[in-house]
């Protein structure tokens, strides 16, 4: 297999992509689209609907060709090098894409010789990959009388056949529940330390946090910003400050107090009953100042007092305009191209 020698970023790069434009119509699905995923490691691609995350993914996986840019994947070309990147590539769509009137086995075994795995080396694989992802029980039932957990199993366990370098979940654990979806991250854990690069788009803010070393926040088809978790959320601003008083009954006064001092700048404080806590936006140092010392002053016991950066879906919500999940404007044929693979 013949490797391209003008890798843009170097070795340690397993996707690099630079200046990717996808057009559906008059609609630009990908605008310029530029992203690095080092080895080893997961990146994180968020985005509300219609954002072009799937778009990226199709065309990561040579489902698509791009209409400009360049992308490589493991030192392969998308568009000049797709039969040999193919081979070192996984993939899990938005819904199990297994054939449910096969058995699990038979899934993985046909997926095996596909892949141009002798008999012996498929029927090997399809059993360690059952017994991994706990479906040996299962093996010989139709896939189509899995739960909707076992099939998402099995569809991840189908992408692992070939041994990819390069692994892209695309929503994997929509319609899961959170048992289940606590499997399917385990099992992403497993993979990224076995050295498996992963490309994982999501709305789900708590699967970013727990799974991507580093995000990209894509929005209309551009990527508006990029970096680690903390990173994000301190280049969003602000904190929050959480005052918990000895007495749950002081709460409320509190907060009226500090809404009424007219600290500059200071928005509306939030009493949280249920832990007990007067949450208040912070902006700046001064405003911390103020309002701790507006806190000693009056007298109050104080239990604790602590300061937090913004929550993912904060940050998620200053970027896009938009919480996880909610659509955007699209035309309909961007929303057609934006479905499962």
């Amino acid at each position: 297999m013949t490797r391209i020698d003008d890798n843009p970023v170097g070795g340690n790069s397993a996707v690099t992509v630079r200046g990717l434009v996808k057009h559906y119509g008059e609609t630009k699905a990908l605008d310029g689209v530029d992203l690095d995923v080092r080895e080893g490691t997961v990146m994180g691609v968020l985005g509300p609907n219609g954002a072009g995350k799937t778009t990226l993914v199709r065309i990561l996986s040579t489902l698509i060709t791009p209409d400009a840019g360049q992308a490589t994947v493991a030192g392969y070309d998308v568009v000049r090098q797709p039969r040999q990147l193919r081979r070192v590539i996984g993939l899990t769509g938005q819904y199990a894409s297994v054939d449910e009137k096969l058995p699990g086995w038979e899934n993985l075994y046909l997926i095996g010789r596909l892949l141009d795995l002798s008999r012996r080396d498929a029927r090997t694989r399809a059993d360690e990959l059952l017994e991994r992802f706990s479906l040996t029980e299962a093996a010989r039932r139709p896939a189509g009388t899995y739960s909707g957990g076992m099939r998402r199993r099995l569809d991840l366990a189908a992408s692992m056949i070939g041994r990819p370098a390069v692994l892209y979940l695309d929503e994997p654990t929509t319609g899961l529940d959170p048992r289940t979806r606590n499997e399917v991250w385990d099992e992403v854990k497993a993979m990224v330390g076995e050295g498996v690069t992963v490309l994982l788009t999501t709305q789900y803010m708590e699967e970013a946090e727990q799974l991507a070393s580093e995000l990209t926040v894509v929005d209309r088809g551009k990527v508006i910003a990029t970096g680690g978790i903390e990173e994000l959320k301190a280049r969003v601003g602000g904190r929050t400050l959480r005052v918990r008083p000895v007495d749950p009954l002081e709460l409320r006064p509190l907060a009226g107090m500090l809404d009424d001092l007219g600290i500059t700048g200071l928005a509306a404080t939030t009493v949280d009953t249920e832990t007990g806590t007067l949450l208040v936006p912070i902006l700046s140092d001064e405003q911390l100042t103020a309002v701790v010392g507006a806190v000693t002053a009056r007298g109050i016991t104080i239990s604790s007092v602590t300061t937090e950066l913004p929550s993912l879906d904060e940050v998620f919500l200053s970027l896009t305009g938009h919480r996880a999940g909610t659509p955007q404007d699209v035309t309909p044929a961007d929303d057609r191209q934006e479905v499962a693979v």
